[in-house]
């Protein structure tokens, strides 16, 4: 069984992890409404959420660089995961809100 501290931590990737990748949707969909301030205030809380996610993660990244490995579970993984997808998300939402400006400007 996950000890309580880890659990929160893959809680916290879970969920700022998921946080950050749907600011960036919403990103996109003011981009492609032409709403440009909204998109980049979307990608500005997307990062927000990831910083926090980043935090959350610090604390097993620390233990096991002194050391002490910390218990690799499939929620472990579910939360890297939602971190790695938001991360992606969030720098594609970037590159298509320049692709809508771009389009706009024309």
């Amino acid at each position: 069984m996950l000890e309580p501290k880890k659990n929160e931590v893959i809680m916290q990737l879970i969920m700022h992890g998921g946080d950050a990748k749907g600011k960036a949707m919403e990103a996109i969909a003011a981009a492609k409404a032409g709403d440009f301030e909204s998109a980049t205030n979307k990608i500005k809380e997307s990062e927000a959420a990831l910083v926090a996610a980043h935090h959350a993660q610090t604390g097993l990244l620390t233990q096991e660089a002194s050391g002490d490995p910390v218990e690799v579970s499939l929620l472990l993984i579910h939360g890297q995961d939602h971190l790695m997808t938001a991360i992606t998300f969030k720098d594609l939402a970037k590159e298509i809100i320049e692709v809508y400006e771009r389009m706009e400007s024309k």
